[in-house]
């Protein structure tokens, strides 16, 4: 094993301890760097043991380490920065952030033999299948849980698929796209197969009051779920 390897088994070993994976799991859904007294106070953990665990990850490779200054003063007198912790950038190889490539590849050569059987264009093929199999996940999310409310479903479906959601003025952001790397290379194919899956997400759950759209920014899913406009 070399010692690349070696790092992503220690990584991913480390956060077999809850703790640490708790910890990990809320600096991962920040959209910005965290704080140790931040990850204390949201966790319920004292700052000794965040501090251990944070490090830990940190040195890990799972954290990294960012100093800026909170109050915004600069100069003689604005203290010293304060330490932070965000998601690493690296992607390792048992995947953490969640990546879902099996599921786009089965997708696209499902597609592309379809398309070749019947002669439809491949690109509306990806499109229809990628919001049918949205629509089977919401289903079944919605039969498993027929008493909660649409947009709680929708936040618990896509958790659950590692889209990372979080609340954002109303709408719901993804900090996570489980085709990240397929993304960058053929952007408006991947793209536009993620918005016909999450499109059919919220068809299958039904009254999340929300849909899909494409709101491409650096660092989180190409697709903002909101309320469509009156």
């Amino acid at each position: 094993m070399d010692g690349s390897s070696t790092s992503h088994v220690s990584a991913v070993a480390a956060l077999d301890e809850p703790t640490r994976r708790r910890l990990y799991d809320f600096v991962a859904r920040r959209p910005a760097p965290v704080s140790r007294d931040e990850a204390a106070d949201a966790l319920g953990m004292s700052r000794s043991t965040v501090v251990f665990h944070l490090d830990r990850l940190a040195n890990e490779g799972l954290l990294e380490v960012v100093y800026e200054r909170r109050t915004g003063r600069t100069g003689p007198g604005a203290g010293r920065p304060s330490k932070l912790y965000r998601r690493a950038a690296e992607q390792i190889a048992v995947s953490l952030p969640d990546r879902r490539y099996e599921l786009a590849g089965r997708l696209l050569a499902t597609a592309i033999q379809e398309a070749g059987d019947t002669g439809e264009a491949p690109r509306r093929v990806v499109d229809r299948l990628a919001r049918e199999l949205g629509g089977d996940i919401g289903q079944a999310a919605r039969d498993a849980h027929p008493d909660e409310d649409g947009r709680d479903a929708a936040m618990r479906t896509l958790e659950d698929f590692g889209f990372e959601p979080r609340d954002e003025e109303g709408a719901i952001v993804l900090g996570n796209c489980p085709f990240h790397t397929l993304a960058q290379q053929h952007t408006e194919l991947v793209c536009g197969m993620n918005l016909c899956l999450l499109g059919g997400i919220l068809d299958g759950l039904t009254a999340t009051g929300l849909t899909a759209r494409l709101d491409p920014d650096p660092g989180r899913c190409c697709v903002r779920l909101e309320a469509p406009p009156r």
